[in-house]
């Protein structure tokens, strides 16, 4: 543990505490797999992932998964001992120290938001197409985006277990549909269940063909928000073995789905036809063809309309993840104190969800009034942005892991909290070189711009470092008082939880 983080009980700054024992493993699972939205994965990060990266894309999304069960493994091993709302703060504090926790902290937050802001976007740009096509209801994007930054903020104002309950609801009929397709088109080209299994799970495919760098990206990509779990621990029930459950059960689950459904559109469209689809003006099209294909025009119906609830479940899901991001540094006072302040009755963190709902509405308001285009401009730009930054700080993450558990192990073996989380990070670094080497593949711009926007992650954290810094010099019973919201649970106390 970093000699600078002081251990104390956990208290709360402002006049509420979150809801205690709401969230089963479940539900935290709905939250961390509905932000990753495997439907909007399927249908976008599929085509291009065999565009730029070749067959071997089903591999990736495997090999991406053992990466972050590796991390996992330490992670949640931490988890038992470590215990707030602000996690990536609170872990990289307790492992490495007070400056790059606050660091990490602003990185994350910033991610968050952008994220945020992203599938807002997103969701608006695909409900416009969505409702012109079905029902004729040509109306601008904007209108859409604005009217979901609402219901949003309505349920993110509201106790956490109603939020889950709709994610619930949303994400099975997503994974239903991707299920379906999927079993139909095996069902229907059985005859390439072979050739396609070796081919997509070849190691010369997946990790040593010319385009895996770029598979990577896609594969890490996918996962957005797997994190989210460990956020969840204030208001979950017997956190010690329900944020471990939901970790392993959603990081295993999104792993095994997305090569399931990436593998079955080989199967549909054969080793050299799934290539020369991807090459093609369609290759957006392809899980639509495919669902239609073996379906009929249904298939592809709904897949138009279930991908914009898969936008609006993800966002959601951040939303949530944000705000108590917002409240932990409240708390901290690395933020307004107003932050902290929950709702007496719901115990949500309402202010710092009403802040942020305000903050989206502004930036889509100004994107929809500008011209902005939705999907090219702030969708894809605020979309890399977030993710590189969220790769980053589980990289930061899984090396406060080895730090926390250098100089005690608290029982547990090298291989959990030691070997494991090394492997994990590396992976997870690598993974954030392979993302700023191949930024444009996730902007989807080319030239200078592409920088300008990656060097928005090591300034922020870095000022989030120069923060504490000037704090711990110019302040330091402020300084002092960091991390005092930060739950350090001695290893007998886990035993009982």
């Amino acid at each position: 543990m970093s000699p600078d983080l002081h251990p104390s009980p956990t208290h709360d700054v402002g006049d509420g505490t979150l809801a205690k024992g709401k969230l089963g493993t479940l539900d935290i699972v709905f939250f961390v797999v509905s932000a990753a939205a495997p439907l909007t994965v399927a249908v976008s990060s599929a085509p291009l992932a065999f565009l730029v990266g070749g067959i071997g894309a089903p591999g990736a999304m495997l090999a991406s998964g053992v990466v972050l069960i590796l991390f996992a493994i330490g992670f949640t091993a931490m988890s038992r001992y470590v215990r707030n709302t602000g996690a990536f703060y609170a872990y990289a504090a307790a492992g490495l120290g007070k400056p790059i926790g606050v660091g990490v902290a602003f990185i994350t937050i910033v991610s968050y938001a952008l994220l945020c802001i992203c599938f807002y976007a997103l969701l608006g740009f695909f409900a416009q197409l969505t409702f012109a096509h079905l029902l004729g209801l040509d109306l601008h994007w904007g209108v859409w985006s604005i009217a979901s930054v609402l219901a949003v903020g309505v349920l993110g104002y509201r106790r956490i277990d109603v939020g889950a309950k709709v994610l619930a609801v949303l994400l099975t009929a997503e994974i239903a549909i991707l299920l379906v397709i999927s079993l139909a088109a095996i069902m229907q080209n059985g005859a390439n269940i072979g050739a396609a299994t070796a081919a997509s799970f070849d190691p010369r495919n997946v990790l040593f063909a010319s385009g895996a760098s770029a598979l990577f990206v896609f594969g890490f990509g996918a996962f957005l928000g797997f994190e989210g779990t460990v956020i969840y621990a204030e208001e979950a029930k017997q956190p010690r073995r329900t944020v471990p459950r939901a970790t392993y059960v959603a990081i295993a689950f999104l792993a095994v789905f997305y090569a399931f459904t990436f593998w079955s559109l080989t199967v549909a469209f054969g080793v050299d036809g799934i290539i020369e689809l991807a090459q093609s003006e369609n290759f957006e099209e392809m899980m639509f063809l495919a669902g239609e294909s073996a379906l009929g025009a249904w298939a592809g119906v709904t897949v138009e309309v279930l991908i914009v609830t898969s936008f609006f479940a993800c966002t959601l899901a951040f939303h949530n993840a944000c705000s108590r991001y917002l409240f932990s540094l409240g708390r901290e006072r690395l933020l307004p104190a107003m932050f902290a302040r929950t709702h007496p009755r719901m115990r949500s963190p309402y202010v710092a969800s009403i802040v942020l709902t305000a903050i989206s509405l502004a930036a889509i308001l100004a994107a929809a009034l500008t011209g902005a285009d939705p999907f090219l401009g702030i969708g894809l730009w605020t979309y890399a942005i977030g993710v590189a930054g969220l790769v980053f700080s589980q990289g930061i993450a899984a090396v406060s892991v080895v730090g926390f558990f250098w100089k005690d192990r608290r029982g547990h073996g090298v291989w959990e909290v030691v070997v494991a989380p090394i492997l994990g990070a590396v992976g997870l670094l690598a993974a954030f070189l392979v993302i700023a080497t191949h930024f444009d593949l996730v902007s989807g711009v080319e030239g200078p711009i592409n920088g300008l926007m990656l060097a928005c992650v090591p300034l922020v954290f870095i000022s989030g470092v120069v923060v504490a810094i000037v704090m711990r010099r110019r302040s330091p019973e402020k300084y002092a008082a960091l991390t005092q919201s930060v739950s350090v649970v001695p290893p007998a106390e886990t035993e009982s939880d």
